[in-house]
């Protein structure tokens, strides 16, 4: 499986900061709980991560129409 396989799963997903400085991703799917912590650098990272995957995906779907 990769990040292009569909899934039929549904998450919750909370950003939030925490009382120790850091970015807190939370997932919740069913039972399962993964918590994860980032300093606030590596958090900006990420969200420029997820900036440019937008930016990709939405030329993409102007591509296709």
């Amino acid at each position: 499986m990769g990040i292009d396989t569909e899934r039929d799963v549904e998450a919750n997903l909370q950003i939030g900061p925490t009382d120790h400085g850091m970015v807190r991703l939370f997932i919740e799917a069913g039972t399962t709980e993964i918590p994860m912590d980032f300093d606030p650098e590596e958090a900006e990272e990420i969200a420029e991560e997820i900036r440019a995957a937008a930016r990709t995906a939405r030329a993409m779907k102007t591509r296709k129409r």
